[in-house]
């Protein structure tokens, strides 16, 4: 195997990358196999769907298939390779039924139709066994001796950041929210990698274009959670555990949520959300069920101790999963995109059996549920904090606000993520810290206080609500009558996954400039590459957080009178 589309990958070798029997995030050589065929094969459904997109006659089946297929290739989402096998021949199916279309197409419009070459007409292997060879020719980095590290770089970057656009577009068509733009986009950059591009320009400039496609995706999601469910609203989460039966929820998926509140409603269990699940609790339409009681455990990368503990089952919802330890391996179920070998995998949304593994399960004690009660707030999305505006450019004008912080992203087991802990507690009292995914789980206990009225800490949601975070900068440039870049915000990202790779490209699709990155820089991005985003977008990996904090603060340590021509 060779994968390096994550924060986990081995660098102890001359090139990063897991390249073994096992990578450090647990997957084998046999599932990469899989993986890196059906994104071959996605590649191909792709490869005629979007010719016949272009004749006007789109195949929308096809297009979620795609979001769905290739979402289940992200790290730590589906480890089964038995299904990897059975979506591999779903999408030979589709890719067959998108040819047909095309060719019907192509006829009425009197056109010859084009045999398309590359994945649009592979077949995958009789033979399992052969799956090996088959996958050594289309992993990421085939063609490095002829077109170099740099193209198969940024071919990389493109596959990463469309896995992370797949996986946000399909979180909204569960709710119902889809577009043919963003059908039509993810067809196209998945044809433009099968034609296998060597111009490191273009593809530096697509990968921009890729950034704007998730922006649109992002605003997608937003409309679909709080459609589906209203806006967010600022709410106390309880942290320590009530007495009784419990389930607890992991992933991001808040329609499976929904789901499983419905059918477990005047059942007697408890629900309790688990790393980015948490946010669910500030939708008016979810935190309604009363029970939906608290949040336990932190981020993803501690689930096997903390699910070890837990005493009920555990339904993993879209991805961040990790092997299951023995001690609760009987008790985890998945659902949607995650899979593991030999756990229950509950496709139709039917969660009869984690109730009944609940009603089993012992609970939480009275004695477990003594313990003081504590409480994290969450809800500050772009509605919340737009709402109180006024306050806070009132609180900016008068020297109250000096600076704003985004510290937010993934969260991972890799050393060096403490520096965002001693980042957002060493951030001074005369600002605001915003934070976004799993990595808030690193100070989100602490006590920020706030300025006048205003809490220090404002917990967006999950990493898709960068888009909340792009709607209060824009509002406050608006504001000020600036650009965003001339605001006092400093972004500060951890990244783990391809989902990151996504929201990074949208912030530079804005042109955003000086974000920190960390804590190291993907594997895929080559020092040429590197040096490029580097010269264009001001890109930063993180360092010393004392430094890097004075470094942020030094350039307009008074925001009042940075914007004083703007505030007369």
């Amino acid at each position: 195997m060779f994968c390096y589309q994550c924060e986990q990958t081995d660098r102890t070798g001359t090139v990063p990358g897991c390249a073994g029997a096992i990578g450090n995030c647990g997957k084998d050589a046999a599932t990469s196999d899989l993986q890196d065929l059906l994104i071959h094969a996605a590649k191909g459904v792709a490869q005629y769907a979007a010719e016949a997109r272009t004749l006007g006659a789109p195949d929308d089946e096809a297009a979620r298939f795609l979001l769905f297929a290739v979402f289940t290739t992200l790290t730590n989402v589906n480890f089964n390779p038995s299904r990897f096998g059975a979506l591999i021949q779903q999408a030979v199916a589709h890719r067959d039924r998108a040819r047909a279309a095309y060719e019907r197409a192509a006829r009425a419009a009197g056109e010859e139709p084009r045999a398309l070459a590359g994945p649009a007409a592979w077949q995958p292997a009789d033979d399992p066994d052969e799956f090996a060879r088959q996958a050594a020719e289309v992993r990421v980095d085939t063609g490095l001796a002829l077109v170099g590290p740099d193209v198969v770089g940024l071919r990389s970057l493109h596959l990463y950041a469309l896995k992370g656009v797949c996986a946000y577009a399909h979180h909204a068509h569960v709710l119902g929210k889809e577009s043919a733009e963003v059908f039509a986009g993810v067809e196209n950059a998945l044809a433009h990698l099968a034609g296998e591009p060597a111009d490191a320009a273009d593809l530096l400039e697509r990968a921009v274009g890729l950034g704007r496609l998730n922006l649109t995706v992002m605003e997608l999601l937003d409309a679909a959670n709080t459609g589906a469910y209203g806006a967010q609203q600022p709410t106390a989460v309880r942290t320590t555990p009530v007495e009784g039966k419990a389930i607890l929820v992991s992933g991001h998926d808040l329609n499976d949520l929904e789901q499983l509140l419905e059918q477990t409603t005047g059942q007697g269990v408890n629900v309790y959300t688990h790393g980015e699940m948490l946010p669910a609790h500030a939708y008016p339409l979810l935190k309604a069920y009363p029970h939906l009681v608290g949040n336990y455990g932190g981020a993803w990368q501690d689930q096997q101790r903390e699910f070890a503990a837990f005493p009920g089952p555990i339904l993993m919802t879209s991805n961040c999963i990790v092997e299951p330890h023995v001690s609760y391996r009987r008790r985890i179920f998945t659902t949607g995109p995650v899979g593991w070998p030999g756990v229950r995998h509950l496709a139709q949304r039917d969660f009869t059996p984690v109730l009944q593994a609940a009603r089993a399960l012992p609970g939480f004690t009275a004695e477990a549920a003594a313990e003081p009660e504590q409480l994290l707030t969450v809800g500050f999305g772009a509605d919340a904090v737009l709402a109180v505006a006024d306050r806070v450019t009132a609180a900016v004008r008068s020297g109250a606000i000096r600076h704003f912080f985004l510290v937010g992203g993934c969260d991972g087991p890799t050393p060096g993520r403490d520096y965002y802990t001693d980042f957002a507690v060493g951030a001074p009292a005369d600002s605001v810290v915003l934070t976004l995914g799993c990595a808030k789980y690193r100070f989100n206990g602490h006590r920020f206080g706030d300025i006048d009225g205003i809490p220090r800490l404002l917990d967006l949601g999950q990493c898709n609500d960068t888009h909340s975070a792009i709607r209060i900068a824009a509002a406050l440039a608006e504001a000020f009558e600036c650009e965003v870049n001339d605001l006092p915000l400093t972004l500060v990202l951890s990244w783990t996954e391809q989902k990151a790779v996504a929201v990074l490209l949208a912030l530079l699709a804005l042109g955003l400039r000086g974000i920190h990155l960390g804590p190291s820089l993907p594997g895929f991005l080559t020092p040429n590459l590197v040096d490029a985003l580097v010269q264009r977008f001001d890109l930063r990996v993180i360092g010393d957080p004392a430094a890097d904090l004075a470094a942020a603060l030094e350039p307009a340590a008074d925001l009042a009178a940075a914007l004083e021509p703007a505030a007369k």
